[in-house]
C-alpha cells in the first residue's frame, strides 16, 4: 500500500479537494483507496456527505485506543462512502484536543504508521488529509508518509506560506534522520490575472526542483461536485480541472519512490 499525505501550514490552498479529486481519479482506475481526515474540521467528510458528528467513531478514538487496536479494530472504525472504491477513516471535532490530551506522551507520533501498516492488504493506496497546524496530527501523518504533496495556491501569501512547510518537514526529516520526498502542486491558477502567472514563475524559481510542472487550475466544477458530496472525476469527469488531477496522479506514480505499480 502507498501513503501519500497530503499538506501545508497554511489553509484555503486545496488539500481536500486534492485528496477527493486523487482518490476519484484513483478509484476510476479501479484502485482501492483509504482516505484518512486528520483535520478536527473534518472538511473531506462533509465533501463526500459524512457529517462527522453523526458517525459513531472515528480517527480520535483510534488514538485514545492507540496501545490495544488489531486490524479488526481499525477497520470497525473505517466508513464506506457513496463512491465505489473509496472508503474514510474520518475526523471528529474531538482531535483538536489531543496536543493538550495526549501530545506529551512517547511515541504518539507514530500512531498513524502503526495503524495503517495494519492494513497494508486492504487497500492499494491511502491518502491522508491534515490540518493547516503543526501539531501531533500533522507530525503523525508525515511520519506516515511515503510521499508528501504540497498544495499550494498560486498567489503571493500562499508561497510565504509554502516556506514554513517546507521548514518543517526539513526539520522533522532531520530528528528522523531521514530525507521526506515531496511534490509542491500548484493550485487554483488563473491565467487571466497577474497573480497567478506571477506566482507560479516564483515557485519554478525558488522550488524548480521538487515542482509539478503543471497546474491545477480554477474551475468551478471542484465547488460544484462538493456539493453533489462526489469527487469531481464522478460529477463531471471531462472538466479542465479532473483532466489536470489525472495528469497530477500519472505524475506521481511515476516517480520513483512509486515502488508499486498502480496505474
Amino acid at each position: 500500500m502507498k501513503i501519500w499525505t497530503i499538506a501545508n501550514q497554511k489553509g484555503g490552498v486545496g488539500k481536500t479537494t486534492t485528496v477527493a479529486s486523487l482518490a476519484g481519479a484513483l478509484a476510476k482506475r479501479g484502485k482501492r483507496v483509504l482516505m484518512i481526515d486528520t483535520d478536527p474540521h473534518a472538511s473531506l467528510g462533509y465533501y463526500l456527505g459524512i457529517d462527522s458528528e453523526e458517525v459513531p467513531v472515528s480517527l480520535y478514538d483510534l488514538f485514545l485506543n492507540h496501545k490495544s487496536f488489531t486490524r479488526d479494530t481499525v477497520l470497525t472504525h473505517i466508513v464506506q462512502t457513496k463512491v465505489e472504491g473509496i472508503d474514510l477513516l474520518p475526523a471528529t471535532m474531538a482531535l483538536a484536543t489531543l496536543d493538550r490530551s495526549l501530545g506529551h506522551q512517547g511515541g504518539m507520533g507514530l500512531i498513524l504508521k502503526k495503524l495503517l501498516a495494519l492494513l497494508e492488504a486492504d487497500y492499494d493506496i491511502a491518502l491522508i488529509d491534515c490540518p493547516p497546524v503543526l501539531g501531533v496530527l500533522m507530525v503523525n501523518a508525515l511520519a506516515a508518509s511515503q510521499h508528501i504533496i504540497v498544495p499550494v495556491q498560486t498567489e503571493f501569501l500562499a508561497i510565504k506560506g509554502l516556506d514554513r512547510m517546507v521548514k518543517t518537514m526539513t526539520l522533522m526529516g532531520r530528528s528522523k534522520n531521514t530525507t521526506y520526498s515531496y511534490t509542491i502542486v500548484p493550485t487554483m491558477y488563473d491565467r487571466r490575472t497577474k497573480a497567478s502567472p506571477s506566482a507560479l514563475t516564483q515557485l519554478g524559481e525558488d522550488y524548480g526542483d521538487v515542482l509539478w510542472p503543471d497546474v491545477i487550475p480554477v474551475d468551478t466544477k471542484f465547488r460544484d461536485a462538493s456539493l453533489a458530496h462526489l469527487p469531481a472525476s464522478h460529477y463531471a469527469g471531462n472538466t479542465r480541472g479532473v483532466k489536470a488531477y489525472d495528469r497530477l496522479l500519472d505524475f506521481l506514480l511515476s516517480k520513483e519512490f512509486a515502488h508499486v505499480k498502480l496505474s
